[in-house]
């Protein structure tokens, strides 16, 4: 029996899925992945500063409706690959909420030309759509394999 093989958008999805059972913070469990040329480059999820207490232990620093003590996913991706010395300019990034305005702005300048997202979290996203289209970022709303 042949199976039929899953899209690179959902697999890359799905990944970032997988990853988002690393977030340390239960408020909201988010995974990102960053792909150049159907390879993965980098991954990250929403957690604490690296080394301090996760919030999930120690409570949330709440402002504006956000816990500020975690750093966000595509933040996370990012800096991995930053850490460990991968260019991830031209690549796309599969992330399983869409980006709050600070963290497109960042995938941005790194040079992000795709952004694949799971749910709509947040206020946001109305603002990354038109800034995205503006700055020739393909912006795509993509389903998590089951």
């Amino acid at each position: 029996m042949k199976t039929k093989r899953p899209l690179w958008d959902a697999y890359f999805m799905g990944i970032a899925h997988a990853v988002s059972h690393r977030s340390t913070c239960d408020r909201n469990h988010v995974g990102a992945v960053i792909v150049r040329d159907n390879t993965v480059l980098a991954t990250g999820y929403n957690g604490s500063v690296r080394g301090l207490p996760h919030c999930a232990k120690t409570g949330h620093m709440m402002v504006n409706g956000h816990c500020t003590t975690t750093v966000h996913a595509e933040v996370n991706a990012i800096v991995q690959a930053a850490r460990i010395g991968v260019a991830i300019q031209g690549g796309a990034m599969y992330v399983t909420s869409s980006p709050c305005w600070n963290c497109f702005k960042l995938i941005a300048n790194a040079g992000i030309t795709k952004i694949c997202y799971g749910k709509e979290y947040g206020t946001d996203t109305a603002l990354v759509k038109k800034y995205a289209r503006r700055a020739g970022i393909i912006l795509k709303r993509t389903a998590v394999l089951n």
